[in-house]
């Protein structure tokens, strides 16, 4: 029997949001719970995918395959992106300000950076611990699937499609991440960096 996922529920704090509204959330949901299903859809498909058929330049199994890292992460990364949100923004933690610090020289070299990677990428921004070299990184994805660094800890995750906030801004995207920055749950961000670190 194939494998099954289930959507988390939407938490009642992103209904109250300083500048990203609750229309706005549900929205998003709905697109999330989308990936869910395409997740377990493919996880069924390749139950019984005809294996002795792959190939390289095109297979169903292949193609599968793909097509799974893109809603798999779909469904990830925007786990990590709700999780990150109800907060009330502002300062993050000492052990979180520090790791900025250590990385870019400044908590404000660090958000100069976040959002113009904010700007730049075409589908997320990922603030992770990189185990390997050691220190914080503002990585970008132009797809769910693309340009991953493997062992990379998601600690902050800003979803940068329109559809993150084409309701509440249009084609407009600088407010959206400033309403991003002052809704961020450091809190969290925190917990994640101390699991990344152990």
């Amino acid at each position: 029997m194939a494998d099954t996922y289930t959507a988390r529920p939407v938490d009642p704090r992103l209904h109250n949001l300083n500048g990203i509204s609750a229309n706005q959330i549900d929205q998003h949901y709905t697109l999330y719970q989308g990936y869910v299903n395409k997740t377990n859809e493919l996880w069924g498909s390749l139950e019984t995918a005809d294996r002795s058929k792959a190939n390289q330049t095109y297979s169903a199994i292949r193609e599968m395959k793909v097509e799974l890292s893109f809603a798999w992460d779909g469904v990830i990364l925007h786990e990590y992106y709700f999780e990150n949100l109800g907060g009330g923004g502002g300062n993050p933690p000492d052990e979180v300000r520090k790791a900025l610090e250590a990385a870019y020289g400044s908590y404000e070299a660090w958000v100069e950076d976040f959002k113009a990677s904010g700007i730049s990428a075409r589908g997320w921004v990922i603030c992770s611990w990189d185990p390997k070299a050691g220190k914080v990184f503002n990585y970008i994805a132009d797809a769910h699937n693309s340009f991953g660094i493997w062992n990379a800890v998601p600690l902050l995750v800003l979803d940068t499609y329109e559809h993150a906030y084409m309701v509440d801004y249009g084609v407009r995207r600088p407010p959206y991440i400033d309403a991003f920055m002052n809704n961020i749950d450091w809190h969290v961000v925190a917990q994640r960096l101390a699991a990344a670190k152990k």
